[in-house]
This record gives C-alpha cells, structure tokens and sequence, in this order.
C-alpha cells in the first residue's frame, strides 16, 4: 500500500504537517508495516490564484495535473487540514479548485484519513466537519476522520509522538479503518 500524506497549509511549521507526516508514519510502520508513503508539500505546487479567465488564457497550470497523478498512484490519502477563519487555507482552496478543473473528483475514490489539529481546544473541528460533508461529492472516502485540539499539549515534536493516550488510540483506530479499506 501507497499513501499520499499532506498537511493542507503552507507554513514551514505547520501542525497540520506535522500530524499528516505523524500519522502516515505511524501507519506504515505500526499499523500495516511495509506500506510506504509519500509526503507533499503544498510549497512545491503554488499555483495562480484560480479564475476562469486565467483558465481560458493560460490553461490549468502543470502542478495541479502532477497532484492529480500523485492522487490516482496511489492507494490512499491522508490529509490534515488547517483551519483559517473556519474554513480551509487559502493556499490548499487554490490547489484543489485548479486541481477540481481537471476532474470534480479530485480523489478518486480514494480511502482517505481526514484530520485536522490547532493549538486551539476546537482543534480545526470546523474545517473538518466542512470537509466530511463535502467529501463525496469529491471522490473522497473517507473512513477515518479525528480533529485534534490543544495540538502543542497532545503532541511531543521532539519524540514524535502523541503525549495523550487518548487522541493516539483514536488515530490508531482511524488508521486502521483507512488501511482495511485501502487493502
């Protein structure tokens, strides 16, 4: 099994980074050990903000097709997704309305594992919750899905691991949901 992990911000330090990377991780090396992962960085796609006028002029720009082919290579997707103002980054809007142009079913009918965190006690709630009930309209499946408050108290980045027993038994059990459905 193939996973495509990313953390749906730009920030060099994002959290939401961190756990994507954590999860696959804890995946491909606890949960079904040998399944490998690839982790993208939103960074190395930047693309013009998204206009149909720019879509007429200058066509869909190559880095939403190369997410595209990223997506249907592999064989399950995590993604943790940062919340701005209650809803998804700017950054991680852009990438997906280019890449929704290409084909509205973005993820393929892919198994995903939706997460979210913030240093916050909602832990990105909103953002997600807008994306589970977005989800099957975009090809996603999802079959796991856990928002994480308070992520700074929860999460050792020094260890690399979850401090709290309870938040990582609640990722373990998403994991396992994602990798049964992916085999």
């Amino acid at each position: 099994m193939h996973v495509l992990a990313f953390g749906a911000s730009t920030s060099r330090s994002s959290i939401n980074r961190t756990f994507a990377e954590h999860a696959a991780r804890v995946l491909c090396e606890e949960v079904q050990p040998g399944a490998t992962y690839e982790l993208v960085d939103l960074n190395e796609y930047e693309m013009p903000i998204y206009s149909e006028d720019r879509e007429r002029a200058q066509g869909i720009p190559p880095a939403a097709h190369t997410l595209m082919s990223k997506i249907a290579a592999c064989d399950a997707v995590i993604a943790s997704f940062a919340e701005h103002n209650g809803s998804y980054t700017a950054a991680f809007k852009n990438t997906f309305d280019w890449m929704s142009r290409i084909d509205a079913k973005v993820f393929q009918g892919k198994p995903m594992c939706a997460l979210a965190a913030s240093p916050g006690e909602r832990g990105g709630a909103t953002v997600l919750q807008a994306f589970e009930l977005s989800a099957p309209y975009f090809g996603a499946e999802v079959k796991g899905a856990l928002s994480v408050g308070s992520f700074y108290e929860r999460f050792d980045s020094d260890a690399k691991q979850m401090r709290d027993a309870d938040t990582d038994r609640s990722l373990r059990e998403a994991l396992v949901s994602l990798s049964t459905a992916a085999s």
